[in-house]
């Protein structure tokens, strides 16, 4: 595991939000990602997520973007102490306190997460916006909370530094959507291996794929235990199966593309397709 990688997903273990929640593996899975899916659920665990503050949410993803937990956590935790409850720059409000903030303040607070000129920016653009369109951030969470996803993930893929993996986090943890499989690095690489999705799929390929195949309450845990995986077991450069197959718990369920066990390399499989 990388330096730069936590132990622990922090979406997955006990400060990460959700509850458990009993998803019983299916006797005839609908699709493999079903049987992926319901394997690493009982390799991780089961969660219902839903109830974080949107807001909220919004901005931690924003600090998480290009950067890992072991970063982008403790700039969160820096940043909530000065402008969330209690802090020195709290006016009763999160997104008011965010949208009166200094920029180059805010930027020193966060700077632990990296890119945190950028980062400071579109936080204090996307808290002007939030303000102005729902007087603050309880009316945005009301919004996140009872509005149509589809509406919900068009509005916010219009705002500035919103990609489809930060629209879809709101949705997943903040709005408890279910059917929404949030795709990062990880669960990108992973379900291409693996052969869940086209080995060539962007990352909206790989979310369509996933959200076809895994049914709508499962989507949640297994993109948190995904994640985990990809952590543990499922690198990109040294993954387990290139120990054995014994090395991988998931090992017969996963083509192994772009994966060259003799050789003991592994390569995107995008890559791997290319080169056939």
């Amino acid at each position: 595991m990388s330096d730069d990688e936590p132990s622990e997903n922090i979406s997955g273990g006990d400060a990460g939000g959700g509850s458990p929640a009993a998803f019983g593996a299916a006797a005839n899975p609908a699709s493999r990602a079903e049987a992926v899916v319901d394997a690493l659920g009982d390799l991780y665990w089961r969660k219902a997520y839903g109830g974080q503050d949107a807001f909220e949410c919004l901005v931690r993803t924003i600090l998480s973007q290009n950067t890992s937990d072991k970063a982008s956590q403790p700039a969160h935790d820096a940043l909530m102490a000065r402008y969330g409850p209690g802090g020195p720059e709290w006016n009763g409000d999160l997104a008011a306190s965010l949208a009166d903030a200094a920029r180059d303040e805010l930027a020193e607070t966060i700077s632990g997460a990296g890119l945190y000129n950028v980062k400071s920016e579109r936080i204090l653009a996307l808290a002007e916006r939030v303000v102005e369109e729902y007087g603050g951030a309880d009316g945005f969470d009301a919004f996140v909370r009872d509005e149509d996803p589809r509406r919900i993930r068009e509005t916010l893929l219009e705002m500035n530094g919103v990609g489809p993996k930060t629209a879809d986090c709101v949705l997943l943890f903040a709005g408890g959507r279910g059917g929404v499989f949030p795709v990062d690095t990880h669960v990108h690489r992973i379900s291409r291996r693996m052969g869940l999705a086209p080995a060539g799929a962007d990352h909206e390929g790989v979310r369509e794929a996933l959200e076809t195949g895994v049914p709508a309450g499962k989507c949640g845990f297994g993109h948190t235990a995904m994640i985990q995986f990809g952590r543990e077991y499922c690198t990109a450069r040294e993954p387990a199966c290139l120990e054995g197959p014994e090395a991988c718990p998931l090992y017969d369920r996963c083509d192994r593309v772009g994966i060259d066990e003799l050789a003991g390399e592994a390569v995107d499989p995008s890559e791997a397709v290319a080169d056939e």
